[in-house]
């Protein structure tokens, strides 16, 4: 998933849906239907980006639908199937103190409690009882091993400084 400072990813548009110019959205937000909460989108298709209006949108089983301004047949929305839908990092919901969105743990360094550095942040997954760091090493770790992490805040995860660029995890790097 990438992105700049200034935009943030929120979703990939994944097929057509009936014939007037739906689309068919896979959400990174949660919950899902958080997406249609923004409605100045820049699709991202391969490089090109492209400025897009939400104009509707629902939910339709697992997945959302959705109509962009100016689409309106199947063939004309096909050709948008596989862009990464973006919104400015701006206009995303400020958090309470202590959460953070993943895109601000990502590239942070981690060390244990002790000051070993386990590695930098590459990506999380989502695994359904809590979200996983996904660790690889950096020149500066104490090895080469990747690591899989439960971000786990006060029990495993100590303190996240985004100012210092760094996480401090209760974490054994034996593990």
């Amino acid at each position: 998933m990438t992105q700049n400072s200034q935009e943030t990813v929120i979703g990939r548009i994944t097929s057509v849906f009936g014939v007037k110019g739906w689309l068919k959205v896979y959400s990174f937000t949660d919950p899902i239907d958080g997406i249609l909460g923004y409605t100045n989108w820049v699709l991202d298709l391969d490089g090109k980006r492209i400025p897009a209006k939400l104009e509707e949108g629902r939910r339709q089983g697992k997945a959302i639908v959705v109509r962009l301004k100016g689409i309106n047949d199947r063939d004309q929305a096909r050709t948008y199937c596989g862009a990464e839908v973006r919104v400015p990092t701006s206009e995303l919901p400020e958090l309470p103190e202590g959460e953070f969105y993943w895109r601000q743990l990502q590239g942070l360094d981690v060390f244990t409690v002790e000051g070993e550095c386990l590695g930098r942040v590459d990506h999380l997954i989502e695994t359904g009882s809590n979200d996983v760091l996904v660790v690889h090493a950096t020149a500066g770790s104490i090895d080469q091993r990747e690591r899989l992490i439960p971000y786990l805040p006060e029990q495993v995860v100590r303190e996240v400084n985004l100012a210092e660029h760094k996480m401090i995890a209760d974490w054994d790097p034996e593990f």
